[in-house]
């Protein structure tokens, strides 16, 4: 089948270190016919986020922190099942953790800065609460 297609880029040059992440395999639910009872196409990816090397110190803490309902142990589980193939479902859970990881360890977004409503917006808004007003007035029952 040829090698996997890692390594798995978490952001910028850093990737997911092949050597730290430890596989699981069983059988997967779902249908199948006869080769799904003989086939441990399930896969369970786990890794080690307290105890890596492989990100940056900052990262790892804000990963750690973003994370924590999902750590046991410090460690983070990925589980693919999608497909039949057992390969697919590695490429699958190896990307899924990927990218977790991005999005943990991203920055914070930049706090937004207060501004004053442009006088325009603010007119429009309440010549169409006016009008919504006069439709709603318009409605009482004179005419019914």
């Amino acid at each position: 089948m040829g090698s996997m297609s890692g390594p798995y880029l978490i952001r910028g040059s850093v990737s997911l270190p092949e050597a730290e992440l430890l596989w699981r395999f069983s059988r997967s639910s779902g249908p199948g016919g006869q080769h799904v009872n003989t086939s441990d196409s399930q896969v369970e990816l786990r890794f080690d986020l307290a105890a890596t090397d492989a990100l940056p110190q900052v990262w790892k803490e804000r990963a750690l922190e973003r994370l924590a309902s999902r750590l046991v142990g410090g460690v983070i589980c990925v589980r693919a099942s999608d497909h039949r193939s057992q390969w697919r479902n590695r490429e699958t859970a190896a990307v899924r953790l990927a990218a977790l990881l991005a999005e943990a360890t991203a920055p914070p977004p930049r706090p937004r800065r207060a501004t004053k409503i442009p006088r325009g917006i603010n007119e429009r808004r309440l010549r169409e609460k006016k009008q919504r007003a006069e439709t709603k007035r318009g409605r009482s029952g004179r005419d019914w």
